[in-house]
This record gives structure tokens, sequence and C-alpha cells, in this order.
């Protein structure tokens, strides 16, 4: 969508609409393209330490060599 920088002024609130639907507003000051509406990405919550402490385990015999490898170990 490309708007007039004075039309925008009567129509801000649909244009933001817009953008926040996704489509791409841009302001037009004369023949020059000048604003670009673009909705600020949510942001992500960081992961606590130790967050995922039991969701990971290995054997205790995991670093032993296995069976099928033995005779290249020798």
């Amino acid at each position: 969508m490309q708007v007039s920088v004075t039309e925008a002024a009567t129509k801000l609130n649909e244009l933001m609409e817009a953008a926040i639907n996704g489509e791409e507003v841009i302001l037009f000051n004369g023949d020059r393209p000048t604003i670009k509406f673009t909705p600020i990405a949510s942001v992500k919550p960081r992961p606590k330490f130790g967050s995922e402490k039991g969701l990971v385990w290995m054997s205790n015999d995991f670093d032993q060599p296995l069976e099928e490898m033995k005779e290249y170990m020798e």
C-alpha cells in the first residue's frame, strides 16, 4: 500500500492496522518514499539457565568403547 503523507494523517489508524496485519505500508512525500510501517516483532523470552535440567541423560557406560569397534582398537 502506498499513501501520501497528507492522506496518511487522516488514515493513520487504518494504516497501522494494515501494517500490523502484515501489509507493507509506505508513505510518500511528494514522489519519494519516506516512511515504511512495519510491526515490531514480538520478543521471545530467553531460556533460563538450568530450565532443561533432567530432560537429557547419558548412560553410565556412555564413554566405553562399542563392542563393534573393538577389532579396530587393537
